[in-house]
């Protein structure tokens, strides 16, 4: 019987009928052998003298299989008005029937995985699939062996058919092809090849490719490598090779597509900007949206980033291993999420979680650079990291790719820097050889390409690159590249090259050093202030990310002041998606007294802090009361009586006091205590001394240092 794994593995491309699993009830004789016929009939004319380019010998005997139940039915059926064969069955041949009905639709579905998949793919699951043919087989060898062959009335030819094919069927033995083997073994061969560090021969992948799999052009090269790719993304555990391993086939036709058969593929169009883009549903599929929303429970609850290594410790919390051990080392002790004291300092690896974490950004392309750690490759995460092969393989390609990036025609420059961009998707692996072969220069140059598709391309790879932390500082210090960057953000050709343009700055404004040379670039925050203004939600996102980014550093208050930064951020309060960021940045503005006032000088910013703190997120409301709060002890005066009037804030503090987050509720804490000692707090509205030292035992951990904004930063740098 066909495993489940072949209906895994078609589900995406063509749900299988649910005639494969459920035999027809409620038909008469007659209408279960016209049912029976017509559906053995339509397979016959489907796959008869249709040879299958793996799987030949298998697919064929099967076929010969049906063509003789089609002999029997029709029999039947002709003879059925003088006879009635065909309307009196009796129930051991209803049931015989019945469970060919079954045989028939899984042998349809083995046929079209056979058809429609690729042919790398088939040569992988060569032993695999032969036992599918095998099981197929066996199964009709016992529907024969009870089928009631005297109950039926048939013609001597016919009944002498339908035996000899029941001895065949029990002679038959399990067939692997030989020559489908040793082609498999070949390949094989190419991955051990890579894994020892030595490139195959160019002969030998020729004659692989070309004359044995007749995949004879890049377009066919790539639809290998797409099929290839799309069963490491719909991968459930059930089918061999692992993903790991998979990636590693990938990688060796990637560099074969290249090797082979150079940059032919659609040179033209990518002169002309009319890139195709790829299938829906394949890993090198562009990400829609920039950002993905993390599961809560797959962030740090201190840093509220994704976990690289989280660790569990005393009171059963888990935090990132950096974050906690920070924390401690910082003469903190006691639990942050529960304040708790810590019986002890041991780190134990939340293995299980880890996995999951991996798991989800596999599944959504997000990135994951795993922890130096050793332990971090305990447990099955090892198994998530790519081999050597794939890294080999990859190397071998990027060396391809930038030598094209380096010296080939237009077309050809923006068909590489789109492999660069994909190739820099996942791994850290890829990302630090891609630069190290020398291809940022290379990208920089064609950041001012006046083609849209090369100019979208390359400033993408560079995003994609700069997600390794080594890659920042290399971009950064690559003459002119931080000016091009800008540039694209302020002119690029496409809204995805501005966007980008933006993501990539704040990829590259992780780096404290670096915050400051960005916010220098002329026109740098100007352009993100606008992009936050008017972009699109996505274009929006990117803005406000690496305006908050900017905003941690202290020097940067005036810039972003002048640039008009703090007015794109009080807007943006008003705006679904990026209010919580607009409003962490705010809150670190105006900590500096310049900032203070020129977000006092904007009209709208209490007003819509306030009513973040009314109808925000628990994490908006932290933000909007931590930036009321600071606002107050750096505004003086004025600012103070200007929040101190604000409709409604009473009640919303209290609400805090009680409902908020832990957070939330110790800075509202400290703004109900700067408003009693004001002189004008009676006239406030009432708020009690209880409600205005609630949390106060929080009080010593109310710092103000910058990572108390509970800026939502649990999103990450894409890969696009």
């Amino acid at each position: 019987m066909a495993s489940a794994a072949i209906f895994s593995s078609l589900r995406r491309r063509r749900s299988p009928s649910l005639e494969a699993f459920l035999a027809p009830v409620d038909l008469t004789d007659v209408a279960l052998v016209q049912t029976l016929a017509s559906v053995s009939t339509g397979l016959v004319s489907r796959f008869s003298g249709k040879s299958l380019f793996f799987q030949r010998k298998n697919s064929r005997s099967l076929i010969r299989k049906i063509e003789l139940f089609v002999v029997l039915l029709e029999y039947l059926l002709d003879s059925g008005s003088s006879s009635s064969s065909s309307s009196n069955l009796s129930s051991t041949a209803v049931v015989c029937f019945k469970e060919l009905y079954l045989l028939l639709y899984r042998s349809k579905i083995l046929l079209d995985y056979c058809a429609q998949s690729s042919k790398l793919w088939l040569l992988l699951q060569n032993h695999s699939i032969s036992g599918h043919f095998h099981d197929l087989n066996q199964e009709i060898s016992t529907l024969l062996d009870v089928f009631p062959l005297n109950d039926v009335e048939l013609s001597e030819d016919v009944r002498e058919q339908i035996e000899l094919m029941q001895k065949q069927a029990r002679r038959a033995r399990l067939y692997v092809d030989k020559n489908d083997e040793a082609l498999r073994v070949k390949l094989l061969s190419f991955l051990d090849e890579f894994e020892h560090g030595r490139i195959p021969n160019l002969v030998e992948l020729r004659l692989f490719f070309v004359d044995n799999l007749g995949v004879r052009d890049a377009r066919s090269c790539r639809t290998e490598i797409e099929f290839l790719e799309e069963q490491i993304v719909n991968h459930e555990g059930d089918v061999e090779p692992t993903a790991s391993v998979l990636n590693g086939f990938v990688a060796i036709t990637r560099y074969s597509r290249f090797l082979l058969f150079g940059f032919e593929e659609n040179e033209v169009d990518l002169q002309f900007g009319n890139q195709k883009k790829p299938r829906k549903g394949l890993i090198t599929q562009e990400i829609a949206d920039t950002f993905i929303t993390i599961p809560k429970d797959f962030c740090c609850p201190i840093s509220l980033d994704l976990m690289r290594d989280p660790v569990i410790i005393s009171t059963g919390q888990t935090y990132d291993r950096s974050s906690i051990s920070r924390w401690v080392e910082e003469g903190h002790c006691t639990c942050p999420k529960t304040g708790q004291m810590l019986v002890n300092t041991r780190l134990v690896p939340n293995r299980a979680l880890r996995n999951l974490i991996v798991q989800w950004c596999s599944a959504h392309g997000v990135p994951y650079d795993p922890p130096e750690n050793p332990d971090s490759t305990a447990d099955g995460f090892a198994a998530a990291l790519p081999t050597r092969a794939a890294i080999e393989a990859n190397r071998a390609t990027a060396a391809l790719l930038i030598q094209h990036l380096a010296s080939g025609s237009e077309g050809a420059k923006t068909l590489a820097a789109r492999e660069i961009r994909l190739l820099a998707k996942t791994g850290k692996e890829n990302r630090a050889f891609i630069a190290e072969a020398g291809a940022i220069p290379h990208l920089c140059e064609l950041l001012s390409s006046s083609n849209p598709v090369a100019q979208e391309n390359s400033v993408t790879a560079m995003l994609n690159l700069s997600i390794y932390d080594k890659n920042k500082s290399r971009i950064m210090n690559e003459q002119g590249c931080l000016s091009s960057i800008v540039e694209v953000l302020r002119f690029g050709i496409t809204t995805e090259a501005r966007e980008n343009a933006a993501a990539t700055l704040f990829s590259l404004s992780a780096v404290h050093d670096y915050k400051k040379r960005i916010a220098d670039e002329s026109g740098a925050v100007e352009a993100l202030a606008g992009l936050l203004r008017v972009g699109t939600l996505r274009g929006k996102k990117d803005a406000v990310t690496a305006l908050f980014n900017l905003s941690t550093h202290t020097e940067n208050c005036s810039r972003m002041i002048e640039a008009g930064a703090v007015t794109a951020l009080v807007q943006a309060l008003g705006s679904e998606g990026v209010a919580e960021e607009a409003a962490g940045a705010l809150a670190l503005i105006v900590r500096q007294s310049i900032g203070a006032e020129a977000v006092g000088r904007e009209e709208m910013a209490v007003g819509g802090l306030i009513g973040m703190m009314r109808c925000g997120t628990p994490r908006g409301k932290e933000n909007a009361v931590a930036a009321l709060l600071e606002l107050c002890r750096s505004g003086g005066p004025s600012a103070t009586e200007r929040v101190l009037r604000a409709p409604a804030l009473a009640g919303l503090l209290q609400t805090l006091l009680f409902t908020g987050t832990k957070r939330a509720r110790r800075k509202a804490a400290s703004l109900a205590r700067v408003f009693q000692r004001c002189e004008n707090f009676l006239h406030f509205g009432g708020l009690g001394a209880g409600y205005a030292f609630a949390g106060n035992s929080a009080t010593n951990r109310d710092t103000g240092f910058v990572g108390d904004v509970s800026v939502t930063m649990s999103i990450s740098v894409p890969v696009l």
